[in-house]
Formats: C-alpha cells, sequence, structure tokens
C-alpha cells in the first residue's frame, strides 16, 4: 500500500530513535512545503514534489501542519463510575487524599470484562480525534486477581478494536484493598498477579503508586523487583503527594520512567538523569488538583529528557488531548512549544520504549501521523481548547477524519 500526502504546509518533528535531553528538545526539525510517502506503513520519502504516479492513496494536506502522531504515556483510562462530587469537594477546599481511588474499584468489580472495554473505546476514540496515536493504559482500579485480570482483559480487547496502538501496564499496586492485610496484598501482587500477568502477557510495564500514604520505597523495591525478576519492565509513580524519594528508588531500580514528580527533589532529578530514567510530567493533573507543577524547567536545565503525558484518570484528571497538555505544560511550566512537542512525541515513546519506531516523522520509521488546521505549529497552544486536528494516520492508514 502507497500513500502519498502533499501539499504539507510544515512539517514538525524531533529527530533519532532514543529521548532527547536538555537543550536538544528546543531543537525540533521543521520543513516547509514537503510531501511524504508512505510505503507498507513506514515512512519511505520526505522530499518536494514526490511524483504521484503508483500510488494507491493521494491525501492534500493543504497547507496544514504535520506532526508526529502524539503518544500518551501514562492513563487510566479503563474504568467504570464517575467521582463528581470527589471532584466538586475538592474544587471548594477538600483535599486529595486518593481515597476516591477505592470507589472507582468498587464500580470496576461491579462491571463486566465487556463494558470496561466499551467504556474504554469510546474514550480511546476521543483520544484519537484530538491526535493521539500510541497510548499507555494501567489497571489499578481492581486490586484483586480476579479484577485486576479483568481490567487487564478490557484492554486486549480495546486494544483489538480501536486502531491505535496501546501499550498495557499493570499497577495492582494502586492503593491498599480495605478487606485485605497489607502484607498479604503485597504477597498476593507478587505470588499470584505478576506471575498471572506475565504468563498471560497482559502487560508490557509493572508500575507502582509509591507516595505517603501508598507504597512505601522498601515495597516499592520489593514489588518491582519481582516484576523485573518475571520480565516485565518498570515504571513508578513517584513523589506526586510527598517528596518521598520515589524518583531516586527508580533511578536505583533503572526504571523505564518515573511519573508524577511534583515534589521531587534536586537529588532526585540528578539521580534520574544519572540513571538515563525517563520524567513523564503530567500537568493535567496539576492544574485539576489546582496544585504545583512538576519542575520541568529545572529538569531541563539539568538535561533530563521530559515526557508528557494526561494521567486520564476517573478521579483526578479526566483531560485526555495531548494537546490540552501541549497548551498546559508551554502557559503553566515554562516549557517552550518546541520542548513540548518533543515532549509529546519522541520523549513519550521513548517513555514506553517505543522511540525507535514511533515519535518523529523520518524516514525508515512507521507512519504515525497527524495533520492539524493550523497556519504552524506555535499556533498549538494559542488555540488552547480547540481541536485543529483533520486527519489521524496510524501505521499508514487513515483512522480518523474530522469533517468540518
Amino acid at each position: 500500500m502507497r500513500t502519498l500526502i502533499t501539499g504539507i504546509g510544515q512539517l514538525v518533528s524531533p529527530r533519532g530513535r532514543g529521548p532527547v535531553a536538555g537543550k536538544g528538545m528546543n531543537a525540533l526539525h521543521v520543513r516547509d512545503g514537503v510531501d511524504i510517502l508512505i510505503e507498507d506503513g513506514r515512512i519511505s520519502r520526505i522530499a518536494r514534489s514526490i511524483s504521484a504516479s503508483k500510488v494507491d492513496r493521494a491525501i492534500d494536506a493543504a497547507g496544514m501542519v504535520a506532526l508526529p502522531g502524539l503518544v500518551d504515556p501514562h492513563t487510566h483510562a479503563v474504568f467504570a463510575g464517575t467521582r463528581e462530587d470527589e471532584f466538586l469537594a475538592r474544587v471548594h477546599g477538600s483535599p486529595y487524599d486518593g481515597g476516591g481511588i477505592m470507589e472507582t474499584t468498587r464500580a470496576v468489580r461491579k462491571t463486566s470484562e465487556e463494558e470496561l472495554a466499551r467504556n474504554a473505546r469510546y474514550h480511546l476514540k476521543r483520544m484519537l480525534a484530538a491526535g493521539t496515536t500510541t497510548v499507555e493504559i494501567k489497571s489499578g482500579y481492581g486490586l484483586s486477581p480476579e479484577d485486576e485480570v479483568k481490567l487487564l482483559l478490557a484492554v486486549r480487547r480495546a486494544r483489538r478494536s480501536v486502531p491505535m496502538r496501546i501499550v498495557p501496564t499493570f499497577l495492582g499496586a494502586h492503593a491498599f484493598p480495605p478487606d485485605v492485610r497489607r502484607d498479604d496484598y503485597i504477597s498476593m501482587i507478587i505470588t499470584e498477579m505478576i506471575p498471572t500477568v506475565r504468563r498471560r502477557r497482559l502487560a508490557q510495564f509493572c508500575d507502582v503508586f509509591c507516595d505517603k500514604g501508598f507504597y512505601t520505597i522498601s515495597e516499592t523495591r520489593t514489588i518491582l523487583r519481582a516484576a523485573r525478576g518475571a520480565g516485565l519492565r518498570l515504571k513508578l509513580h513517584a513523589d506526586e503527594l510527598a517528596a518521598s524519594g520515589g524518583a531516586e528508588l527508580a533511578a536505583e531500580l533503572s526504571a523505564t520512567s518515573a511519573d508524577h514528580l511534583l515534589r521531587v527533589t534536586e537529588r532526585g532529578m540528578r539521580k534520574l538523569q544519572t540513571a538515563g530514567v525517563i520524567p513523564v510530567l503530567l500537568p493535567g493533573t496539576a492544574f485539576s488538583l489546582k496544585t504545583e507543577y512538576a519542575p520541568a524547567r529545572r529538569m531541563i536545565e539539568l538535561g533530563l529528557p521530559v515526557a508528557l503525558g494526561t494521567d486520564f484518570n476517573p478521579g483526578t484528571c479526566l483531560i485526555s488531548s495531548m494537546l490540552i497538555i501541549i497548551g498546559l505544560a508551554v502557559m503553566w511550566m515554562g516549557m517552550t512549544i518546541e520542548e513540548a512537542i518533543t515532549a509529546a512525541t519522541l520523549n513519550a515513546a521513548a517513555a514506553l520504549e517505543l522511540a525507535d519506531e514511533i515519535g518523529s516523522l523520518e524516514e525508515g520509521k512507521a507512519a504515525d501521523l497527524i495533520l492539524l488546521k493550523l497556519e504552524n505549529y506555535r499556533q498549538i497552544p494559542y488555540f488552547f481548547g480547540h481541536n485543529p486536528v483533520k486527519t489521524v494516520i496510524c501505521g499508514g492508514k487513515v483512522v480518523h477524519e474530522t469533517k468540518w
């Protein structure tokens, strides 16, 4: 299958097959007036005036902006129920303590795998329409062997029916169920859940909510060592609620990413940089919680390859658009638009260990890209809250088109 995209006004992309750090995050490759030839799902050529002969499909980009498909490396997109009462109480001053996780857990336990998958498909299609072509989805609202498996099976169902790349993560260590002793639940995660997840190939990563009031450093280390021994790659919810040492542990364990990091210390950031751990920042959560943002500028100054994600979930962030996340990063975290685009594409792909395949528009890479009805890429945060996505292509196939 040969597809030719012509008339691109501005092609904008980071470059490389790994994360880009520090000042390099500003170095976008911008080309005006080029075409893209796609063959068998991959970008085979980027040049001016490519011949349209012998192509199966021609797409007129009509002067639009072409970006790599956006990558969301942190979501909780499979869930049941809503938590608007908690949201409204928090807006009017009630503190966030994570207790709402159990409310969603109770809803999930009453919901079938089929319905969970149906709910997920709805959310994923909205993400796709906003330009996200790759998304990570965590479990974590089951908190029992059967319900965690049910969530991951729902992710698998959704994966088969939504035309985007989906990366599943096991987050059985999200909270503690009230009906199980703490030590017994950790033992259950290690001896039952992780072996089942690995044997049935239900997830690629294992994550733990390592923070004040949740899993301690010691507990997190024990769980993640077991996960690594089973062949899962590692992620951490780290330093969101307190400077609890999660970043340092992520560095110690050589995790792929450490996520949230609202209250990370200088020492923690330096440890992440030395160990090559990718910080995944989630400004939508800080916005929704009306709290401080992660120190993105300092991380970039230290030479860290910052990535961005939505943290889409039913309790603390219902933002599912990576374009809105880019806008928040520019407006409230001090990132340049160039840094934010790099963070939402190539570095986000690296946070899922996919940067050799996606995250940039380069010859030989997978043809995941979006066309935006904008004059230039600098308008992305300017049109905050708008959706300028016209066409979404994943693996060389047009998977969404907006009709205006």
